[in-house]
Protein backbone atom coordinates (compact mmCIF):
# COMPACT_ATOMS: atom_id res chain seq x y z
CA UNK A 1 0.00 0.00 0.00
CA UNK A 2 2.88 2.63 0.90
CA UNK A 3 4.44 1.79 -2.12
CA UNK A 4 1.35 2.52 -4.05
CA UNK A 5 1.01 5.49 -2.59
CA UNK A 6 4.69 6.59 -3.32
CA UNK A 7 3.71 5.69 -6.70
CA UNK A 8 0.80 7.94 -7.05
CA UNK A 9 2.52 10.88 -5.39
CA UNK A 10 5.12 10.78 -7.60
CA UNK A 11 2.51 10.50 -10.58
CA UNK A 12 0.90 12.85 -9.94
CA UNK A 13 3.92 14.92 -9.59
CA UNK A 14 2.39 16.42 -5.78
CA UNK A 15 5.20 18.91 -5.00
CA UNK A 16 3.83 20.75 -8.17
CA UNK A 17 1.24 21.73 -5.65
CA UNK A 18 3.43 24.76 -5.10
CA UNK A 19 2.02 26.19 -8.23
CA UNK A 20 -1.87 27.13 -7.38
CA UNK A 21 -1.31 26.80 -3.29
CA UNK A 22 0.13 30.24 -2.36
CA UNK A 23 -2.80 31.68 -4.91
CA UNK A 24 -5.66 30.09 -3.25
CA UNK A 25 -4.31 31.22 -0.08
CA UNK A 26 -3.53 34.66 -1.35
CA UNK A 27 -7.02 34.53 -2.77
CA UNK A 28 -8.43 33.68 0.89
CA UNK A 29 -6.51 36.05 2.64
CA UNK A 30 -6.99 38.95 0.66
CA UNK A 31 -10.54 38.05 -0.30
CA UNK A 32 -11.56 38.12 3.66
CA UNK A 33 -9.65 41.58 4.24
CA UNK A 34 -11.64 43.13 1.56
CA UNK A 35 -14.75 41.50 1.95
CA UNK A 36 -14.90 41.26 5.83
CA UNK A 37 -11.52 43.48 7.15
CA UNK A 38 -10.38 40.25 8.74
CA UNK A 39 -7.76 37.39 7.79
CA UNK A 40 -9.12 33.75 7.16
CA UNK A 41 -10.14 31.61 10.35
CA UNK A 42 -7.84 28.78 11.18
CA UNK A 43 -10.99 26.29 10.08
CA UNK A 44 -10.87 27.83 7.11
CA UNK A 45 -7.09 27.78 6.32
CA UNK A 46 -7.53 23.96 6.70
CA UNK A 47 -10.58 23.38 4.75
CA UNK A 48 -9.36 25.02 2.12
CA UNK A 49 -5.88 23.63 2.08
CA UNK A 50 -7.58 20.35 2.03
CA UNK A 51 -9.98 21.30 -1.25
CA UNK A 52 -7.07 22.34 -3.51
CA UNK A 53 -5.18 19.07 -2.71
CA UNK A 54 -8.59 17.09 -3.44
CA UNK A 55 -8.83 19.33 -6.34
CA UNK A 56 -5.09 18.42 -7.75
CA UNK A 57 -4.84 15.44 -7.26
CA UNK A 58 -8.14 14.23 -8.64
CA UNK A 59 -7.11 16.68 -11.65
CA UNK A 60 -3.68 15.37 -12.53
CA UNK A 61 -4.82 11.74 -11.73
CA UNK A 62 -7.52 12.18 -14.14
CA UNK A 63 -5.18 13.44 -16.47
CA UNK A 64 -2.93 10.40 -16.16
CA UNK A 65 -5.93 7.81 -16.63
CA UNK A 66 -7.66 9.73 -19.51
CA UNK A 67 -3.92 10.71 -21.74
CA UNK A 68 -2.31 6.52 -20.61
CA UNK A 69 -2.49 5.45 -24.18
CA UNK A 70 -0.91 8.85 -25.31
CA UNK A 71 1.67 8.71 -23.06
CA UNK A 72 2.37 4.86 -23.67
CA UNK A 73 3.19 5.48 -27.49
CA UNK A 74 5.23 8.60 -26.77
CA UNK A 75 8.91 8.16 -26.10
CA UNK A 76 9.23 11.40 -23.23
CA UNK A 77 5.79 9.62 -21.30
CA UNK A 78 6.12 5.79 -21.73
CA UNK A 79 7.92 5.54 -18.27
CA UNK A 80 5.08 6.76 -16.46
CA UNK A 81 2.91 5.23 -14.15
CA UNK A 82 0.15 3.54 -15.94
CA UNK A 83 1.80 2.86 -18.97
CA UNK A 84 4.58 1.32 -17.40
CA UNK A 85 2.29 -1.41 -14.85
CA UNK A 86 3.65 0.81 -12.03
CA UNK A 87 -0.33 0.92 -10.94
CA UNK A 88 -3.65 -0.45 -12.65
CA UNK A 89 -6.18 1.89 -13.67
CA UNK A 90 -8.78 0.74 -11.60
CA UNK A 91 -6.21 1.98 -8.55
CA UNK A 92 -6.06 4.96 -10.23
CA UNK A 93 -9.61 6.09 -10.23
CA UNK A 94 -10.10 5.19 -6.58
CA UNK A 95 -7.89 7.43 -5.90
CA UNK A 96 -9.52 10.10 -8.16
CA UNK A 97 -12.47 9.44 -6.23
CA UNK A 98 -10.99 9.72 -2.92
CA UNK A 99 -9.56 13.44 -4.11
CA UNK A 100 -12.99 14.53 -5.10
CA UNK A 101 -15.20 13.36 -2.12
CA UNK A 102 -12.42 15.09 0.03
CA UNK A 103 -12.79 18.29 -2.37
CA UNK A 104 -16.77 17.74 -1.61
CA UNK A 105 -16.18 17.33 1.88
CA UNK A 106 -13.87 20.47 2.30
CA UNK A 107 -15.99 22.81 0.01
CA UNK A 108 -19.01 21.48 2.10
CA UNK A 109 -17.44 22.41 5.56
CA UNK A 110 -16.43 26.38 3.69
CA UNK A 111 -19.82 27.84 2.69
CA UNK A 112 -22.88 26.89 0.44
CA UNK A 113 -21.50 29.06 -2.57
CA UNK A 114 -18.47 26.66 -2.66
CA UNK A 115 -20.86 23.66 -2.91
CA UNK A 116 -22.66 25.49 -5.58
CA UNK A 117 -20.16 26.29 -7.65
CA UNK A 118 -18.16 22.84 -7.21
CA UNK A 119 -19.85 21.33 -10.43
CA UNK A 120 -17.99 23.97 -13.01
CA UNK A 121 -14.80 23.30 -10.67
CA UNK A 122 -14.85 19.57 -11.78
CA UNK A 123 -16.48 20.46 -15.25
CA UNK A 124 -12.67 21.90 -16.02
CA UNK A 125 -11.35 19.18 -13.82
CA UNK A 126 -12.28 16.65 -16.12
CA UNK A 127 -12.13 18.58 -19.26
CA UNK A 128 -8.65 19.94 -20.01
CA UNK A 129 -7.63 16.31 -20.38
CA UNK A 130 -9.20 16.00 -23.84
CA UNK A 131 -9.06 19.31 -24.58
CA UNK A 132 -5.85 18.56 -26.61
CA UNK A 133 -8.12 15.82 -29.15
CA UNK A 134 -9.47 19.25 -30.57
CA UNK A 135 -7.98 22.80 -30.05
CA UNK A 136 -5.09 23.98 -29.47
CA UNK A 137 -6.36 26.22 -27.00
CA UNK A 138 -6.05 23.33 -24.40
CA UNK A 139 -3.21 25.77 -22.89
CA UNK A 140 -6.35 28.25 -22.40
CA UNK A 141 -8.73 25.22 -20.53
CA UNK A 142 -5.33 24.31 -18.46
CA UNK A 143 -4.89 28.26 -17.12
CA UNK A 144 -8.66 28.18 -16.11
CA UNK A 145 -8.53 25.31 -14.02
CA UNK A 146 -5.45 26.09 -12.16
CA UNK A 147 -6.62 29.52 -11.80
CA UNK A 148 -9.83 28.50 -10.01
CA UNK A 149 -7.37 27.99 -7.03
CA UNK A 150 -7.34 31.54 -6.39
CA UNK A 151 -11.57 31.78 -6.81
CA UNK A 152 -11.66 28.79 -4.34
CA UNK A 153 -9.82 30.80 -2.11
CA UNK A 154 -11.86 33.75 -2.10
CA UNK A 155 -14.84 32.30 -2.32
CA UNK A 156 -14.03 29.80 0.61
CA UNK A 157 -12.90 32.42 2.81
CA UNK A 158 -16.01 34.50 2.04
CA UNK A 159 -18.66 32.94 0.59
CA UNK A 160 -18.53 35.72 -2.31
CA UNK A 161 -17.30 36.76 -5.96
CA UNK A 162 -16.15 40.30 -7.08
CA UNK A 163 -13.94 41.78 -9.41
CA UNK A 164 -11.42 41.74 -7.46
CA UNK A 165 -10.93 37.30 -7.35
CA UNK A 166 -11.59 37.70 -11.11
CA UNK A 167 -8.38 39.79 -11.55
CA UNK A 168 -6.24 37.86 -9.89
CA UNK A 169 -8.23 34.78 -11.78
CA UNK A 170 -7.14 36.23 -14.85
CA UNK A 171 -3.15 36.69 -13.72
CA UNK A 172 -2.63 32.62 -13.11
CA UNK A 173 -4.57 32.36 -16.33
CA UNK A 174 -2.27 33.83 -18.08
CA UNK A 175 0.96 33.01 -16.12
CA UNK A 176 -0.17 29.27 -16.17
CA UNK A 177 -1.62 29.30 -20.04
CA UNK A 178 2.11 31.14 -20.87
CA UNK A 179 4.48 28.31 -19.36
CA UNK A 180 2.27 25.21 -20.22
CA UNK A 181 2.81 26.29 -24.10
CA UNK A 182 6.39 26.64 -22.91
CA UNK A 183 6.14 22.99 -21.96
CA UNK A 184 4.52 21.95 -25.09
CA UNK A 185 7.32 22.42 -27.16
CA UNK A 186 8.86 19.67 -26.95
CA UNK A 187 6.08 17.66 -27.79
CA UNK A 188 5.28 19.85 -31.10
CA UNK A 189 6.78 17.24 -33.91
CA UNK A 190 4.89 14.35 -32.03
CA UNK A 191 1.67 16.17 -31.60
CA UNK A 192 1.48 17.02 -34.94
CA UNK A 193 2.44 13.93 -36.16
CA UNK A 194 -0.53 11.96 -33.57
CA UNK A 195 -3.54 14.77 -34.46
CA UNK A 196 -2.78 16.25 -31.41
CA UNK A 197 -3.19 19.88 -30.68
CA UNK A 198 -1.37 22.31 -29.00
CA UNK A 199 0.02 25.96 -30.30
CA UNK A 200 3.57 25.11 -30.81
CA UNK A 201 2.37 21.64 -33.03
CA UNK A 202 -0.20 23.67 -34.78
CA UNK A 203 1.63 27.24 -35.64
CA UNK A 204 5.36 26.30 -34.55
CA UNK A 205 7.55 26.65 -32.06
CA UNK A 206 8.76 29.70 -32.42
CA UNK A 207 5.14 30.98 -32.54
CA UNK A 208 4.46 29.34 -29.75
CA UNK A 209 7.27 30.73 -27.74
CA UNK A 210 6.05 34.28 -29.07
CA UNK A 211 2.39 33.49 -27.93
CA UNK A 212 3.95 32.64 -24.14
CA UNK A 213 5.24 35.67 -23.85
CA UNK A 214 2.53 37.79 -25.10
CA UNK A 215 -0.01 35.47 -22.05
CA UNK A 216 3.04 36.52 -19.61
CA UNK A 217 2.61 40.06 -20.46
CA UNK A 218 -1.42 39.44 -20.28
CA UNK A 219 -0.66 38.11 -16.92
CA UNK A 220 1.33 41.16 -15.48
CA UNK A 221 -1.15 43.57 -16.48
CA UNK A 222 -4.19 41.34 -14.49
CA UNK A 223 -1.73 41.10 -11.25
CA UNK A 224 -0.66 45.01 -11.78
CA UNK A 225 -4.61 45.63 -12.13
CA UNK A 226 -5.63 43.28 -9.03
CA UNK A 227 -3.00 45.45 -7.00
CA UNK A 228 -4.27 48.59 -7.75
CA UNK A 229 -7.78 47.52 -7.43
CA UNK A 230 -7.74 46.05 -3.83
CA UNK A 231 -4.99 49.26 -3.12
CA UNK A 232 -2.07 46.87 -2.53
CA UNK A 233 0.89 49.14 -1.34
CA UNK A 234 4.68 49.64 -3.29
CA UNK A 235 6.11 45.73 -1.78
CA UNK A 236 3.40 43.97 -3.54
CA UNK A 237 4.23 45.86 -6.89
CA UNK A 238 7.87 44.99 -5.96
CA UNK A 239 6.74 41.64 -6.06
CA UNK A 240 4.82 41.85 -9.24
CA UNK A 241 8.28 43.41 -10.50
CA UNK A 242 10.11 40.29 -9.64
CA UNK A 243 7.82 38.21 -11.41
CA UNK A 244 7.91 40.14 -14.58
CA UNK A 245 11.90 39.14 -14.01
CA UNK A 246 11.39 36.00 -13.56
CA UNK A 247 8.57 35.34 -16.55
CA UNK A 248 11.32 37.60 -18.90
CA UNK A 249 14.53 35.41 -17.38
CA UNK A 250 12.22 32.09 -18.03
CA UNK A 251 11.84 32.78 -21.55
CA UNK A 252 15.30 33.72 -21.95
CA UNK A 253 15.84 30.16 -21.03
CA UNK A 254 13.77 28.32 -24.21
CA UNK A 255 15.15 29.28 -27.57
CA UNK A 256 13.01 27.46 -30.92
CA UNK A 257 16.11 24.92 -31.32
CA UNK A 258 17.35 25.18 -28.02
CA UNK A 259 14.99 23.59 -25.44
CA UNK A 260 17.86 21.73 -23.22
CA UNK A 261 16.67 24.21 -20.33
CA UNK A 262 12.99 23.35 -20.38
CA UNK A 263 12.76 21.84 -17.24
CA UNK A 264 14.45 24.67 -15.58
CA UNK A 265 12.32 27.37 -17.03
CA UNK A 266 8.92 25.69 -16.50
CA UNK A 267 9.45 23.98 -12.66
CA UNK A 268 11.41 26.22 -11.13
CA UNK A 269 11.59 29.38 -12.12
CA UNK A 270 7.86 29.06 -11.92
CA UNK A 271 7.84 27.33 -8.21
CA UNK A 272 9.67 30.81 -7.23
CA UNK A 273 7.35 33.25 -9.14
CA UNK A 274 4.03 31.89 -6.79
CA UNK A 275 5.97 31.92 -3.52
CA UNK A 276 7.29 35.80 -4.83
CA UNK A 277 3.83 36.85 -4.58
CA UNK A 278 2.61 34.91 -2.03
CA UNK A 279 5.38 36.24 0.22
CA UNK A 280 5.62 40.14 -1.33
CA UNK A 281 1.62 40.22 -1.13
CA UNK A 282 1.73 39.05 2.69
CA UNK A 283 4.83 41.31 3.27
CA UNK A 284 2.75 44.03 1.93
CA UNK A 285 -0.46 43.40 3.90
CA UNK A 286 1.74 42.79 7.05
CA UNK A 287 3.47 46.09 6.86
Amino acid sequence: MWNKCKVILEMIKFEHTIFALPFAFLGAIIGNIVEEGTLPTLAEWIWITLAMVGARSSAMALNRAIDANIDSVNPRTSNRAIPAKLIKKGEVYLFILASLALLFVSSYQLNMLSVKLLPLAVFFLVIYSYTKRFTYLCHIVLGITIAIAPLGGWVGATGTLSLEAFLLFFGVLFWIAGFDVIYATQDADYDKTHGLYSIPSFFGVAKGLLAARWLHAASFIAFISFGFVTGMGWIYFLGVAVSGIIMIYEHSLVKPHDLSKLDVAFFTMNGILSIVMFIFSIGDLLL
